[in-house]
C-alpha cells in the first residue's frame, strides 16, 4: 500500500518519541487531547439511513466507517452508544449507506443534529426493503446488518453488503482535524 518510494535511512535515537499519556493527572481520561490526536486522521463521512416502522425517513451522518472484506463482502461503521437513531435502524431489513460527496457538508450536519427534521430539503431515492440513498453522494451501499458488538462507548456494526454503485464522479466528503475538507481541491494541486 505505501511502497511507491523507498524510506529514507533513519536511525532511530532510544527515548527521542515522546508520547502523552491517556490519563490526566486524576488518572481520568484526557478525552480533549485523545480527540485532537484522533482528529489527525482523515474520514470519508457516510450516511447510514432507512424508512423506520412508522414508515418515515430515519438516518444519521457516521463518520467512522471501513471497508472490511472483499468475500464476503462487508463494511463496518462504529456508531455512539448513546445514538437514538442507531436502535431504529439496525432492525431494518435493509439500509442505505450513502457515501457523502464534498457539497454535502450540509447534509451531513442535518442527519448528524439531535433536533429538528433530519431529511428537510434532502433529495432522496429508496430502494429494496426501505433503504435510503441520497441524491449527490459519491457511492451506495445496500446493505443488512451482518452483526453488532459493543466495543468501549461505541458499537461496532458489520453491514453485509447486498448491492453498490459508484453514484457519480464528486469527491467524497472528508472530515480532518474537525472540519470538512474537499479532496477533489487537494487532488487538483498535485
Amino acid at each position: 500500500m505505501c511502497s511507491e518510494a523507498a524510506p529514507e535511512n533513519r536511525t532511530a535515537a532510544s527515548g527521542s518519541t515522546h508520547l502523552t499519556g491517556v490519563h490526566d493527572s486524576t488518572g481520568v481520561v484526557d478525552v480533549s487531547a485523545l480527540r485532537t490526536t484522533f482528529a489527525k486522521f482523515p474520514s470519508g463521512v457516510t450516511a447510514l439511513c432507512a424508512i423506520d416502522d412508522a414508515g418515515q425517513p430515519t438516518g444519521m451522518a457516521v463518520s467512522a466507517f471501513v471497508n472490511v472484506s472483499l468475500e464476503p463482502p462487508l463494511v463496518g461503521v462504529f456508531i455512539q452508544s448513546s445514538s437514538t437513531t442507531w436502535p431504529k435502524l439496525r432492525t431494518r431489513p435493509r439500509i442505505g449507506l450513502s457515501v457523502l460527496s464534498a457539497d454535502q457538508h450540509t447534509a451531513c450536519r442535518q442527519l448528524a443534529s439531535r433536533t429538528g427534521n433530519r431529511f428537510a430539503d434532502l433529495s432522496w431515492d429508496t430502494g429494496v426493503e426501505g433503504a435510503i440513498f441520497l441524491h449527490g453522494a459519491s457511492a451506495w451501499f445496500d446493505c443488512e446488518v451482518e452483526s453488532e458488538s459493543v466495543t468501549g462507548d461505541h458499537t461496532l456494526a458489520l453491514l453485509r453488503i447486498i448491492g453498490h454503485r459508484v453514484a457519480g464522479p464528486e469527491a467524497p466528503l472528508v472530515f480532518y482535524e474537525s472540519r470538512f475538507h474537499d479532496l477533489s481541491a487537494s487532488a487538483r494541486e498535485n
